[in-house]
């Protein structure tokens, strides 16, 4: 083959050699994320509250013959993640997936409602993202962090007025993140979901008016499926996307296309 023709080299969607930590894993999208990682080739570590769900989740990534441990951790908790971060060779791949909601009307928002949802959505993702960058910055390794944001991150809707703040603080912190850490080759982007069809959005979905009200801003017309969401995690955390960074990947079915 001559040098005009060569093709340029690839190698692809594969995470053999990584590590990558995925919060919120012990169910729905999380969980998606660990195993979508774990078949790329990464080992991966599940955190998350609750044991039971960790333990299952690891035997089935195990049982197909992945890579997979876990970490019981409240993220929300700066003193535990540190702990738990410190005490692990670096993580290459972040998955900052855990995340609330508590839809209300702002005149019916309480202080705890605030306190609640930025713990979660915003400071623990800080916290953890602090961690795995100086783990990483330290060992002088590059690597991937991925902010499950959402849609809503981009516009607003009503009774997310405190989900919509929230999501709009992830996604700013994401794209200072991108130009602070990208001189040491830490890559930071967001990954916006629409609504996702899972058990736990299921009952939003037995209101007819919030359903419609749902399917009508999505250009698709349907909800989204939880192995939907595999595919970009994949691509947001390999070299596939070494170019990217502060940058926000849509997943809504066209709902901000409007």
């Amino acid at each position: 083959m001559s040098a005009a023709s060569a093709l340029p080299a690839f190698d692809g969607f594969r995470l053999q050699g990584k590590r990558a930590l995925v919060t919120g894993a012990g169910r729905g999208l999380g969980l998606a994320a660990a195993a979508a990682l774990a078949r790329a080739g990464a080992a991966v570590t599940l955190a998350a509250r609750s044991l039971a769900e960790l333990e299952a989740g690891c035997a089935a990534i195990r049982a197909e013959g992945g890579a997979a441990d876990f970490i019981v951790l409240d993220v929300t908790d700066s003193d535990a993640v540190a702990r738990e971060i410190r005490a692990r060779p670096p993580f290459h791949v972040l998955v900052n997936n855990a995340g609330m909601n508590r839809p209300k009307l702002l005149v019916d928002t309480q202080d705890e409602d605030i306190d609640a949802v930025f713990a979660l959505n915003v400071k623990a993702t800080f916290y953890v993202s602090r961690e795995v960058a100086r783990s990483l910055q330290a060992a002088g390794q590059a690597g991937s962090i991925i902010n499950v944001s959402s849609q809503m991150g981009h516009v607003g809707s009503p009774r997310r007025t405190l989900y919509c703040a929230s999501k709009h603080a992830v996604e700013g912190m994401s794209k200072a993140l991108a130009w602070e850490l990208g001189s040491t080759g830490i890559r930071v982007n967001t990954l916006c979901p629409t609504f996702i069809e899972t058990a736990l959005t299921a009952p939003m979905f037995e209101d007819a008016a919030f359903r419609r009200f749902v399917l009508e801003r999505i250009a698709l017309a349907r909800l989204g499926r939880i192995d939907e969401v595999m595919g970009p995690i994949v691509f947001l955390a390999s070299d596939a996307s070494s170019l990217m960074t502060g940058s926000s990947l849509m997943l809504d079915g066209g709902w901000t296309a409007a």
